[in-house]
């Protein structure tokens, strides 16, 4: 679906977006001249990981000044693109650009890294990884469109499972063995996992263009998805109805999200510099399906491709839009009004027919209307990131291969 995406205004036409509870900016650390391709926050925010296309692996620790430092600067034979890290066991798994997945062990100090095993796993760009410690399981995916797994105890090959499209993200639940693998064609499969190899369960289809980042809430038994068709999706997994709704917030390339259950909060990170607080306790309500339809249905005039009912009303077809409140297929004239619909998160102000905006009842319109979203400008494009909730601290990376860390317990306080 393509989707009509504007800033939400509010009086006087003036974007209502920020609120007015803002995370503090910490520190910065530049990189000039490499591109960061992941973080991850060590220590309870004391320590910094890095990984960037210059081969090397850094970790930065802070310093009495609040300033953080290079402690580590560990090179690998091919650029990294893509980490795991497990804080119980200190276990770093690392995916390089010539598709091998290597093992490390991270120091009680964090000032060194232990080197334990390389896996042979692709033929091409490691994207995403994945350590199980329950099973012993490392888990990868590649731009050699397989999704595969080895044994951390043997070394050896499970299994694997070659998908559509080149992988881009993978997202695990270690209660039931169930893998999420999502792909360049905006499709996620979700794959069963025992010790013999994997088993295709189904595929998810909603998103128009990449999935580029996974999320998931054991608990509920749902799963987050960012793409770079702007939209995050929530999937109901658990509820076996194939029920979603879209979060619709941000006007770039969706690229990094983080989901924490305690608080049922889910932070997105995008390519329009905007980092946005979901509040996942509010009830939601389900995106209806688009109908499809030969003319407008509400005054029945044709649309374009409707050669026959143009010739018979003698008048010219008009182009299909679809109201985002009921689904329904309309035309330009029918569907005049704009409005925002945060309980089916839709944020900014989106297409509504006639008959739709004109039912909107009082408490919509008053309460139900109310954002359900808290929106932070990161003042860079955001490519990467990773969020410590029990210590109020995010770290995001930008376009412009600068580090910055973000003290958010002003926004969780609020």
């Amino acid at each position: 679906m393509a989707a009509e995406i504007k800033p939400m205004a509010g009086s006087g036409g003036i974007q209502k977006a920020l609120t007015s509870e803002k995370p503090n900016l910490l520190a910065k650390i530049d990189s000039p001249g490499h591109e960061v391709h992941a973080v991850q926050i060590l220590s309870e925010g004391k320590s910094i990981l890095s990984i960037s296309d210059d081969k090397s692996v850094r970790v930065w620790q802070r310093r009495a000044n609040g300033q953080f430092w290079p402690s580590v600067c560990h090179y690998l034979p091919s650029p990294p693109t893509s980490l795991h890290y497990t804080a119980a066991s200190r276990t770093l798994i690392l995916g390089l650009h010539n598709g091998t997945v290597m093992e490390f062990e991270v120091a009680v100090d964090e000032n060194s890294l232990n080197h334990l095993r390389d896996y042979l796993s692709h033929q091409g760009r490691v994207t995403g990884v994945y350590f199980s410690g329950q099973h012993s399981w490392m888990l990868s995916i590649s731009r050699d469109k397989f999704f595969c797994f080895h044994s951390t105890t043997t070394g050896h090959r499970l299994g694997g499972y070659e998908c559509g499209g080149w992988c881009s993200s993978i997202e695990f639940d270690s209660l039931t063995s169930h893998v999420f693998v999502g792909d360049y064609t905006g499709v996620i499969t979700m794959l069963k996992l025992d010790s013999g190899g994997c088993t295709l369960v189904t595929t998810l289809r909603g998103h128009t263009h990449c999935v580029d980042c996974l999320a998931w809430d054991g608990g509920m038994q749902q799963l987050f998805s960012g793409s770079h068709d702007y939209c995050v999706m929530v999937w109901d997994v658990g509820g076996g109805k194939g029920a979603a709704y879209e979060l619709q917030g941000h006007t770039g390339k969706v690229r990094c999200l983080h989901h924490n259950p305690e608080r049922k909060v889910l932070v997105s990170g995008a390519e329009d510099s905007m980092l946005v607080w979901w509040d996942m306790a509010a009830t939601r309500l389900v995106t209806p399906e688009w109908s499809e339809s030969d003319s407008c249905q509400y005054c029945s005039r044709p649309f374009y491709w409707n050669v026959r009912a143009m010739i018979n009303q003698k008048q010219l077809g008009l182009r299909q839009h679809h109201c985002r409140k009921c689904g329904k297929a309309v035309c330009d004239s029918c569907s005049a009004r704009r409005t925002n619909i945060p309980a089916m998160g839709f944020e900014f102000n989106v297409r509504v027919c006639e008959k739709c905006y004109e039912t909107i009842s009082d408490r919509e319109t008053e309460a139900g209307r109310e954002s359900l979203a808290v929106f932070h400008e990161a003042k860079h494009p955001v490519t990467a990131m990773s969020v410590d909730l029990d210590i109020g601290t995010l770290v995001t990376v930008g376009t412009d291969n600068i580090i910055k860390v973000w003290d958010v317990k002003p926004i969780l306080n609020n």
